[in-house]
């Protein structure tokens, strides 16, 4: 069942961009506030665990019971902004009160990561921090002065092109690092 959930949330997500734009015209905005409620729901006993995975949780339920409530079709479009602002929050505080998310990553894969790779990893994470800051500010503006198109494009589909080039390039940044270690 976690699995199927790990899934669902991000899945979501990335699809949320496409369902807003061609179900705003015709799903009811507390439509949307319930499904995304559910899925947070379904959620919520792992992010319970998770260290800061309570406070996202209840502002994810009150941007859901804002919308329902308030029945605002524009609320729709700031919940990318809401995501990268959970993720940047995750990073940054994970800088600040350790390990660092990367390292938390990389501790997966090689539990007796080197001394080495740590100052590494906490670089990535730095890199990722000002990858959410751009995304956030960016999906903001297009939420906030850009026509719904233009939101679309960028949150269902230019976001990932971004993400993508710095997947793989720490991917070979790491890899190299590692052949001349």
């Amino acid at each position: 069942m976690r699995k199927l959930i790990d899934i669902l949330l991000p899945l979501i997500g990335v699809l949320y961009p496409f369902l807003v734009y061609f179900g705003m015209e015709t799903v009811p905005p507390h439509v949307f506030a319930l499904a995304l409620a559910a899925v947070w729901l379904l959620r919520a006993p792992f992010l319970w665990r998770e260290p800061g995975g309570r406070w996202m949780l209840g502002v994810a339920l009150a941007y859901c019971a804002l919308l329902g409530v308030s029945g605002e079709s524009s609320l729709l479009r700031w919940y990318p902004t809401l995501i990268s602002l959970f993720l940047l929050l995750t990073f940054g505080l994970s800088l600040a009160c350790g390990p660092p998310v990367v390292e938390r990553i990389a501790r997966v894969r090689e539990p007796d990561l080197p001394a080495a790779a740590i100052p590494y990893t906490r670089k990535v994470t730095w890199v990722w921090v000002g990858f959410f800051v751009f995304n956030a500010g960016m999906s903001a503006a297009l939420t906030l002065w850009a026509p719904l198109k233009w939101w679309t494009l960028y949150n269902g589909l230019i976001v990932y092109f971004i993400m993508g080039p710095l997947f793989a390039g720490e991917w070979l940044l790491r890899r190299r690092l590692r052949a001349s270690a």
